[in-house]
């Protein structure tokens, strides 16, 4: 005779998320799997001598959140170093600078980032604000968006930089126009080119500390698993290491890096490094790490003008320019890789900001259907910050997955001052067209690029609802023709991003899915949020909720496991 074994945790009193509309009161958990969805009373009944009780008291309980798009070891490496990213602007900077290198004085350099660019004149850091407050070595910070970097004189002489080195292909030393020394910013390739060639590269060690860091945080945020959008062999390693002997709770999808200076002969590689870390190509739904997508950057951003666009920049003063920007990888070649990383078996997950590098994306997909034929890799687009009304139906059409960056579309200083002048009117209206590709049958998913800018779904969740600030609400919505439902933009960041991660055992609440659960504080549901009517608290008194961004995760469960309580 055999018995089914007592649940492990049981989650009653809840609002728990099944399907848009749909929600149950209590989740039993057995191991790493769901094993009841019901009311309370069926599920108490399921309780055994040494099952968990949490007591949600009516709070919403949603899948366990996953970022289809993070950059886990750096961002964890810029939070063990000098993390700029919650400052509000270059005085907090440079003590923040001047803190850590008098702090680890025998460190050989100073790294780090997350400086917004929207905080110096015309976007320009310079390095005499480095130099006077850390003159005696290297100091490299990468911006918030890892598009370029601020260095010190120190830097510039360990690099070879001077006024005589000539700009790489892939992007631009910053000169002063009257001298043509460089001013201490390098955009693009030559910030990336850099890193890797003078910079100390991290041990294994300190990228497994880094990325322990990163997954903390993000449990901390209701996310149970992610696709790197940046590995590199090294965090290949560690990433490795740390599936290994399990310390890697969440699940982690990786995807491999392009090296855009190389041609079709890196995949021989690629595929070397994912045989050395999976041992097959299967995409199973087990937690751990599963190299199995290849990361492309089609183009830079429109901040450096290195964005790919269809039309010039304007020049901000009602004028255009010559610069339509930069693609990174010739659209034949790209076609070419796209259709044999198909073939291979791999998975591409492409950046394109402008409308440009959007196509381009789109015509090397169309390529790799034309030569392969259908199949089940789920290659997406990430960022899409313009993109052009008729190559909105061809993402539905080639089944490409709309990878969103929800938190961008908002009208905040950057938008203001670095990005809608340079624009101009009608490309500003082409911007984040999340309603538009969502009406046209496009598969969302969601992912925060953080350390870009937050990793907080439910911050992210609340501008893809309103296309407002959540830090400000009053300002007025960004193109808010383009809002996204609240369960629209849940699925995305819970089903779409389970989709692209080929993770069918996640993202949905239902018995034999594996227990991935966020545990809110608070109703999402049972209110109406912009108008700020209360909602229960978990443990506490009822308090107003004007945004989705007001609740927070008390619990995180990753596969049965509690990886995270408040």
């Amino acid at each position: 005779m055999t018995t089914t074994p007592a649940p492990d945790l049981l989650v009653v009193g809840a609002r728990a998320r099944l399907a848009p509309g749909r929600y149950a009161a209590a989740i039993a958990v057995t191991g790493d799997r769901i094993t009841a969805v019901g009311d309370d009373a069926d599920v108490l009944a399921l309780r055994g001598s040494r099952t968990r009780v949490v007591q949600a008291r009516g709070a919403t309980v949603l899948p366990g959140f996953q970022d289809a798009h993070v950059h886990a070891p750096f961002a964890g490496r810029n939070l063990l170093r000098v993390w700029l990213n919650d400052l509000p602007g270059r005085p907090a900077y440079l003590d923040a600078v001047a803190r850590f290198a008098a702090n680890h004085p025998n460190e050989p350099w100073v790294v780090g980032g997350g400086w917004a660019m929207e905080d110096f004149p015309n976007g320009l850091a310079r390095k005499e604000d480095l130099d006077a407050i850390v003159p005696d070595r290297p100091v490299f910070l990468f911006n918030r968006d890892v598009h370029s970097a601020w260095v010190n004189s120190a830097a510039l002489l360990a690099g070879g930089i001077t006024r005589d080195t000539v700009d790489p292909s892939d992007g631009r030393i910053e000169r002063d126009p009257q001298t043509g020394e460089p001013t201490g910013m390098l955009h693009e390739g030559a910030a990336y080119t850099f890193n890797d060639r003078v910079v100390p590269p991290p041990s294994r060690l300190e990228w497994e500390e880094a990325i322990l860091t990163a997954q903390e945080h993000l449990h901390a945020l209701g996310i149970t698993g992610w696709q790197d959008a940046w590995v590199t062999p090294s965090t290949l390693a560690a990433y490795r290491s740390l599936a290994a002997d399990g310390r890697l709770t969440a699940r982690v999808v990786g995807a491999l890096w392009w090296d855009r200076h190389r041609g079709l002969d890196q995949i021989a590689d690629l595929c070397s490094q994912r045989e050395a870390a999976t041992g097959n190509h299967a995409d199973s739904g087990v937690p751990g790490f599963h190299p199995t997508s290849v990361k492309i950057m089609v183009d830079g951003v429109l901040e450096t003008y290195t964005g790919a666009l269809l039309e010039p920049y304007c020049d901000g003063c009602g004028g255009h320019t010559d610069n339509r920007g930069l693609l990174y990888v010739d659209p034949e070649l790209l076609a070419e890789a796209v259709t044999a990383l198909d073939a291979a078996g791999f998975q591409v997950h492409q950046h394109a900001i402008g409308d440009r590098a959007a196509r381009t994306a789109l015509d090397a997909i169309a390529a790799a259907r034309t030569a392969n034929g259908r199949n089940d890799r789920r290659h997406h687009i990430a960022h899409l910050q313009v993109l052009q009304r008729s190559d909105i139906p061809r993402f539905s059409a080639l089944g490409v997955t709309a990878n969103a960056q929800a938190y961008w579309a908002k009208n905040d200083p950057q938008m203001e001052v670095l990005t809608t002048p340079f624009l101009g009117p009608d490309r500003t209206a082409l911007q984040y067209p999340f309603a538009s590709l969502a009406a046209a049958g496009t598969r969302l998913a969601m992912g925060s690029d953080w350390a870009v800018t937050t990793a907080d779904p439910l911050a992210q969740i609340e501008v893809a609802t309103t296309r407002s600030d959540p830090a400000d609400r009053e300002l007025a919505a960004f193109l808010p023709h383009e809002r996204l439902t609240l369960d629209a933009a849940l699925d995305a960041f819970t089903a779409g991003s389970a989709w692209v991660n080929h993770d069918d055992d996640g993202g949905a609440i239902r018995v034999g899915a594996r227990a991935d659960l966020a545990v809110l504080d608070a109703d999402l549901f049972g209110t109406d949020l912009r108008i700020g009517t209360r909602a229960p608290i978990g443990g506490g008194p009822p308090h107003s909720l004007q945004g989705v961004s007001d609740a927070s995760v008390v619990m995180t469960v990753a596969a049965g496991r509690v990886v995270y309580e408040a």
